[in-house]
């Protein structure tokens, strides 16, 4: 512990900073409440995504063997795009200073160009691809959601264990033995007023 001199000015800071320190404790403690929760919305977000993901995933894989059977693997490289009518729209906000992102692939894929030897199974891939891309967008956004606020929850516990844990009772052992020190010092000016008062009464 450092070294200080006993005044009640110095006590009374101490009170002060200790009332502030617990205050703060409080504030991170809810705030560690409020990441819990708001991870935990994004949890059952992410895993209702994920479930609607599995079909549109096995139907893109089918179609793509499907695809690939009919055009082989050079013939569906070189077969015409789709032209690109679609955009990415993601909406911000913030929660106790975490970004948080909303996404959302809007628009048509278009129809695909001709092609030279057009077939059924290619424009079929591309349509499962689309939309299996658009859930894409969306499962992205709240995983980075969940790997900021996860962040965010661990800053802030460690913070709330460094007050918990060191700084207050740092500061609570500090005031007491600055309070310790005056009571003594009050007791002997005391004593040495009593001791006076009895030597000038002699």
């Amino acid at each position: 512990m450092a070294e200080f001199t006993p005044t009640r000015s110095l006590a009374i800071a101490l009170t002060e900073e200790r009332r502030t320190m617990r205050e703060g404790y409080a504030f991170l403690d809810e705030k560690c409440l409020l990441l819990a929760g708001e991870m935990l919305r994004e949890v059952k977000r992410h895993r209702a995504i994920v479930e609607r993901l599995a079909p549109l995933q096995a139907r893109a894989r089918r179609a793509l063997a499907a695809a690939l059977r009919r055009h082989g693997l050079n013939g569906l490289q070189v077969y015409p795009a789709a032209p690109g009518e679609q955009r990415l729209r993601v909406d911000r906000r913030a929660l106790l200073g975490v970004a948080m992102r909303d996404a959302e692939l809007q628009g048509e894929p278009g129809d695909l160009p001709p092609a030279v030897a057009a077939s059924p199974e290619a424009p079929a891939c591309s349509a499962a691809f689309a939309a299996y891309a658009a859930r894409l967008a969306e499962l992205a956004a709240v995983s980075g959601n969940l790997a900021r606020l996860h962040a965010e929850y661990r800053k802030t516990v460690r913070r709330v264990r460094a007050l918990q844990d060191v700084l207050l009772p740092e500061i609570e052992q500090t005031l007491h033995e600055v309070e310790a020190s005056l009571e003594e010092l009050e007791q002997d000016e005391a004593g040495f007023l009593r001791r006076a008062a009895s030597a000038a009464a002699a």
